[in-house]
């Protein structure tokens, strides 16, 4: 019983997430008065119950309190979920109609060349006469003018026209799911707004203490700025200690990613755990007396939660904040703490502040990985043994790297299709310099020591060029790996049954995992067969762009105008072949003559296996197509002046496609026409 009490918050989060999984998009309200009911049945029958206890003598069926407590937290969860979701809301904005929309800043908003990002709740709908008081929140994308700055922060009252669009669904497969990534954070509609589509009605109107902390940021992010003159140096700076990512460059961010490091430039709880042994150790001197240990603990937990307002409030950060908040409380009090209740109060408490958290990428990696740090950790740990202390410590840290890479290692090359191999040598690298970092770029900012500025970016340069260095290493990465969701499953139960046969010697999870083994390598066999039989032809919608992909066995011609190391690119077509396991690409232009395997363009004709395509653009303007030739599809590009009506008479064919270098007033017309001729017609304009 005393087990069990002390993994209280380990056993209700469990139904807790389950509840708040299914009730995830259920948004109709008699389901949130029968979800209500129940739950207040449920409470009620319990404090029956407890009332009743000695009486009725439950304690001979105390499972059934259990399953009630169980069936609480489940309905709970459930509730929490369905009050949250905006969508199915009578006053959500989308629901009333209006010239103008009142929001509000919800964040800092993000800037990026020309365009001001950030997102907003609406407050009220207007027509000009009559106004609605809604809820719901709408990502908000500026354009900014270059000479005339906008001026928009946190917390500001901002009147703008409704003309809010739903959030698209990715056009082309394998592409970013930018419609549900916003879902799972409360966010369906969009705006794009001119520089003068807006009026800033007030400022200053969020919450105080986030005010302050973001204005804190930016003075010392204009600090940082002031005193490195290297850019990325600046960047990575002002990412590692502050949180604030806006200037990283891609290149940098690949360097990170690819060996395995990115955590460090995502502030969590190694910066924050650095941040509390400076705060421990300077206040060390309060530990003489309980009175002081009260202190010293409020002055812990408020420079805690003050430094996790200044980095934005991230989930691994609040995670630590939170763990770090009970720990140090239980310290000052000379309390014992159980590590796994502490680590799912982390997670509840989150859960209770926003149940779409759950499907944040940041939060199920935080969480997992601290998961491996406290139950697999100590057992790699005690693989060896060594009589060195040195050998001791540096065995010690690649037991903490192998212990997080473990428990994220599926979650991970299911989100990110990639698998740093020299992880233990880019972690066991960057160790020292992010801790000298951090020390050091605190001391700058709370001291003001100029004189360490120049070490500073000598080790933030240093580190980064090593990691360069390792991810150019050969097979540093191993990208281009895509799992469906059922092998995704099967990934995690057999790393789940393999690590307790192994940690507990248990034979029968031992033998269930090569089971589950055997399984996942039929699956991923089945992946590869498919692959190699496949013979496909993959249209791409871009904007002002143009892309085919002719597709056979894990070989892919592309017809392009755009290059792989274009961001449209890598954006919109690698993720596709990628995904249909392509490993060998070769881009070629339309408008120049070339054969490359098996695909012919010659004479504004494509001939690939048995298929041909005629290529038209304005070069066949005012010209007639003789002799009345059969191709199987018309590509249309740059808006040709052609009817399809005309086009039937010259030319047999079964399909049109119709890329982005058309304008979109020929799209149109050309889809309409096509609509009423019943011609199947493919349009690519994105």
């Amino acid at each position: 019983m005393t087990y069990r009490a002390e993994l209280i918050f380990v056993l209700i989060l469990g139904p807790f997430i389950a509840g708040i999984l299914i009730c995830y998009g259920l948004n109709f309200a008699e389901l949130y008065f029968v979800w209500s009911f129940s739950t207040t049945i449920v409470f009620l029958l319990l404090f029956i119950i407890r009332y009743l206890y000695i009486s009725i003598k439950v304690y001979h069926h105390k499972y059934i309190i259990g399953l009630l407590l169980y069936l609480l937290s489940f309905l709970l969860g459930g509730l929490h979920c369905i009050h949250f979701y905006s969508l199915g809301k009578i006053n959500y904005f989308a629901n009333k109609s209006g010239r103008f929309l009142k929001i509000k800043v919800d964040n800092e908003p993000e800037r990026s060349r020309l365009l001001l990002r950030f997102t907003a709740s609406v407050l009220e709908v207007s027509d000009g006469h009559k106004k609605y008081q809604s809820e719901g929140k709408v990502l908000v994308t500026l354009q900014v003018d270059t000479v005339k700055k906008i001026m928009i922060s946190y917390g500001d009252i901002l009147l703008i026209p409704a003309i809010y669009t739903k959030v698209n669904s990715p056009v082309n497969p394998g592409e970013f799911d930018f419609r549900s990534w916003l879902a799972h954070k409360d966010i369906y509609h969009q705006l794009f707004l001119g520089k003068d589509q807006l009026l800033n009605l007030s400022q200053n109107r969020g919450n105080p203490i986030i005010c302050f902390a973001l204005k804190l940021r930016q003075q010392q992010i204009t600090y940082y700025r002031k005193l490195l003159k290297d850019d990325e140096a600046f960047a990575v700076a002002s990412t590692l200690i502050l949180g604030y990512r806006a200037d990283l460059s891609p290149e940098t961010m690949a360097a990170y990613s690819r060996t395995g490091t990115i955590h460090a430039l995502s502030v969590s709880g190694m910066h924050v755990g650095i941040i509390y042994l400076v705060i421990e150790w300077a206040l060390s001197f309060l530990n003489r007396k309980k009175s002081w240990r009260i202190i010293k603990v409020v002055l812990v937990l408020t420079l805690i939660w003050f430094y996790t307002l200044l980095t934005g409030c991230s989930a691994s950060v609040l995670r630590s904040a939170i763990m770090l908040s009970v720990f140090a409380t239980a310290k000052a009090f000379r309390r014992n703490t159980n590590s796994y209740n502490i680590l799912a109060f982390s997670a509840f408490c989150l859960l209770l502040y926003d149940p779409f958290l759950i499907w944040d990428v940041g939060f199920q990696l935080s969480f997992l990985a601290v998961f491996g740090l406290i139950y697999l950790q100590p057992a790699i740990n005690s693989w060896f043994y060594f009589k060195s202390a040195l050998l001791t410590r540096f065995w010690s840290m690649i037991s903490l790297s192998l212990a997080a890479q473990m428990t994220t290692f599926p979650l991970s090359i299911y989100y990110f299709h990639q698998f740093p191999v020299y992880f233990i040598i880019s972690n066991l690298f960057i160790t020292l310099p992010i801790a000298a970092l951090m020390y050091l770029g605190i001391a700058i900012l709370l001291i003001r020591v100029d004189w360490l500025v120049m070490p500073f970016e000598a080790l933030i340069l240093f580190t980064n060029r090593g990691l360069h260095f390792i991810s150019h290493l050969p097979y540093s990465s191993i990208s281009g790996i895509w799992i469906n969701k059922t092998e995704l499953l099967l990934l995690c139960l057999w790393m789940i049954l393999l690590t307790i046969g192994l940690i507990h010697h248990h034979k029968k999870c031992f033998l269930l995992s090569i089971i589950l083994l055997i399984c996942l390598q039929c699956c991923l066999v089945y992946d590869q067969v498919t692959t190699k039989k496949q013979q496909k032809i993959l249209l791409f919608k871009l904007n002002r762009n143009y892309a085919a992909a002719f597709i056979s066995a894990d070989s892919a011609v592309v017809v392009t105008n755009l290059r792989p190391f274009e961001k449209a690119f890598a954006f919109s077509i690698q993720p596709a072949l990628d995904q249909m396991k392509v490993s060998t690409v070769n881009c070629i232009d339309i408008e120049k003559d070339s054969l490359v395997h098996g695909l012919e363009i010659r004479n504004h004709q494509l001939t690939w296996k048995k298929m041909n395509i005629l290529v038209l653009d304005q070069s066949f303007d005012n010209q007639k197509i003789l002799n009345r030739p059969t191709f199987d599809v018309i590509w249309f590009r740059e808006s040709p002046a052609q009817k399809i009506t005309d086009l039937q008479q010259q030319v047999n064919f079964k399909t049109l496609w119709i890329d982005g270098t058309s304008s979109h007033y020929m799209s149109k017309k050309y889809e309409e026409e096509a609509r009423q001729l019943d011609i199947p017609i493919h349009s690519l304009r994105r």
